[in-house]
């Protein structure tokens, strides 16, 4: 967005300075012959609007910019709906101008000719216009194709006819809006570069006048803006973690954080400790489900607003579990959360119901900041949590005798699985500090899932690698891969790395803008439309828009994990009378959330 059409770049010698000044003149002379007319609501005086507006636009920059739109409706990982395919075709096409646009000026300011280049006359724009009328109906046409393709793999409900034009008026206005800031944005450099000439060259006035607008609109997006913007985001997700869900109330129990003889109080919690510490199974439910005596379960929980530091709420955790007798219990399990606080319900109460209570589940929170946005802004925090939190509770148990010590395991979600990885740096270390350890949708962020999967064994694909001949992890999209490699010993200490091969989570990374990554070489996943393909900047767009629809699909594809947990679980640990009938009748009671 920010370079602009040839004839309206910095002017390259003294002579171009005197040739732009005139045709200024006469353009604002064609502007007021214009006004003064009285045929100006004629047809003749909107041909005469356009061809004067024309002349601020590139013509190369509309040709890549309608490229990348076409592009832009490609199939990606999840299906898109209206909205956000016509951000991603309006942000697309914006780039596409500017890429246009950016070579279209450095093509004449390479060539440094004396006379203003050529405009593109009229037929050239009806004939851009009618072909990309044509190519945009057949484009959609084919979206629609892809659309349903997806839509059907992934049981998602088709889209109805009016997403067709709402795509087309977003894309439209967005790209509207977004051109007219990248040209305020290239009239502020020529303005500058040309009050710069007076006094030095000015082709070194151009590039000053550049280097100078970057580096303030870099200092004022990283500091008013971003400083204006987390600020109201922060008040804003404050008030909604001061909320509690209506199934939430404070806990009657000792075993519970934010109850009876609790070190930290039932408001300190958040919304998602005290979602967190409210729910689970009953010990009626456990008797129920195993048909023997049950423990009640231990989850304690440190909340932002329970400590002034991170440090300090690991360490408030630690003496929750310490108060409750987690130390005593079968199992403990530390959950890495995200950037809310949240903790995927599935994995507590899977293991409470196959250890029948006699577990004591520990995690806390850093921000109130949703996952994606802490992904961006907090992934220090999380880094911190993980370890803090960890190391306190590991502390607590290595004191204990070997004998006596219970099993302990990691767990996390999303951002979660970034710090429950964080205290280790290697799957060898995992397995050696812990009895086992289940992480879900990792993020490109996740240093030793990336290192583990980059040195996957020859032969195996990114999407579902195998490391090592799967002895310590295992790496799966479904529940049947945890049996890959066949006839392997897996050592104790077992982690299972669980990815979806459709989750953006997963899969975005900045890298995708010019690079393409081994998953769009490789065949696709078993959820994924062989018609995907990687297209720079483009894919980039469309994985990033994914994102923020990860978990609005059915379970198993996406961002949305819950059906493979308990299997997982079994997997690992082998509790002791577990079966596979016994997984099947424990799913329809798990939910995430």
């Amino acid at each position: 967005m920010a370079a602009e059409e040839p004839t309206d770049a910095p002017p390259a010698t003294e002579a171009d300075a005197v040739e732009e000044t005139r045709a200024d003149a006469a353009h604002a002379g064609d502007a007021e012959s214009d006004a003064s007319s009285p045929n100006a609501s004629s047809p003749n005086a909107v041909v005469r609007l356009w061809s004067r507006y024309s002349k601020r636009l590139s013509y190369g920059g509309l040709v890549v910019a309608t490229v990348l739109l076409w592009l832009s409706v490609t199939p990606s990982l999840l299906p898109r709906g209206p909205l956000f395919q016509g951000l991603v075709s309006a942000a697309a096409a914006a780039i596409g101008y500017a890429i246009g646009a950016f070579f279209t000026w450095l093509a004449r300011y390479l060539v440094s000719r004396r006379e203003p280049w050529p405009r593109p006359r009229g037929w050239w724009w009806v004939g851009l216009t009618i072909v990309f009328l044509a190519g945009t109906v057949f484009m959609l046409y084919w979206y629609h194709r892809w659309q349903e393709e997806l839509r059907d793999l992934m049981g998602v409900e088709h889209l109805n006819w009016t997403a067709y034009p709402i795509i087309v008026v977003v894309a439209v206005v967005v790209f509207g809006v977004l051109l007219g800031v990248g040209q305020a944005w290239g009239a502020l450099l020529r303005m500058l570069a040309r009050r710069m000439s007076r006094r030095i060259p000015p082709r070194i006035a151009g590039i000053t006048a550049a280097t100078v607008m970057v580096v303030v609109s870099v200092l004022i997006l990283n500091g008013a803006v971003a400083d204006y913007g987390m600020s109201a985001l922060n008040n804003s997700f404050a008030a909604l973690n001061n909320e509690t869900n209506p199934d939430s109330a404070p806990p009657t129990s000792t075993l519970r954080s934010g109850g009876p003889e609790s070190v930290v109080s039932w408001a300190s919690l958040g919304r998602m400790g005290r979602t967190f510490v409210s729910t689970g199974p009953t010990v009626a439910e456990l008797e129920a489900f195993n048909k023997a005596p049950a423990k009640e379960p231990i989850r304690v929980y440190a909340g932002l607003d329970s400590a002034d530091s991170i440090q300090d709420s690991a360490e408030l955790a630690a003496q929750e579990l310490v108060r409750t007798g987690g130390l005593q219990r079968k199992l403990i399990g530390i959950a890495g959360s995200t950037g809310t606080g949240w903790v995927n319900q599935a994995n507590l109460d899977s293991l409470e119901y196959m250890y029948n209570g006699d577990t004591a589940m520990v995690s806390m929170q850093y921000s109130m900041l949703p996952s994606w946005l802490s992904f961006l802004v907090d992934q220090e925090r999380a880094r911190q949590a993980g370890r803090a939190l960890f190391e306190a509770v590991d502390r607590l148990v290595r004191r204990i005798p070997e004998a006596q010590r219970p099993k302990v395991v990691v767990f996390g979600e999303s951002l979660g699985s970034f710090g429950a990885e964080a205290p280790f740096g290697s799957v060898a270390t995992m397995s050696a500090r812990t009895d086992g350890a289940l992480l879900t949708g990792p993020t490109f962020s996740n240093q030793t899932w990336v290192d583990t999967t980059a040195d996957r064994d020859a032969g195996t694909s990114e999407v579902l690698p195998i490391f090592n001949d799967g002895e310590q992890v295992r790496f799966i999209n479904r529940a049947k891969d945890l049996d890959r490699p066949a006839g392997v010993e897996w050592d104790r200490g077992r982690i299972v790395y669980l990815q979806h091969a459709s989750d953006p989570i997963s899969w975005w990374n900045p890298d995708l803008v010019l690079n393409k990554p081994d998953w769009l070489k490789e065949p696709r996943g078993s959820d994924v439309l062989s018609a995907v393909n990687w297209i720079p900047f483009v894919t980039f767009l469309q994985v990033a828009a994914d994102m923020a629809v990860a978990v609005d699909v059915p379970d198993g594809h996406g961002h949305n994990y819950l059906r493979e947990i308990p299997t997982a679980w079994a997997a690992i640990l082998t509790p002791e009378g577990w079966t596979d009938q016994k997984t099947a009748e424990l799913l329809p009671r798990l939910h995430r959330d």
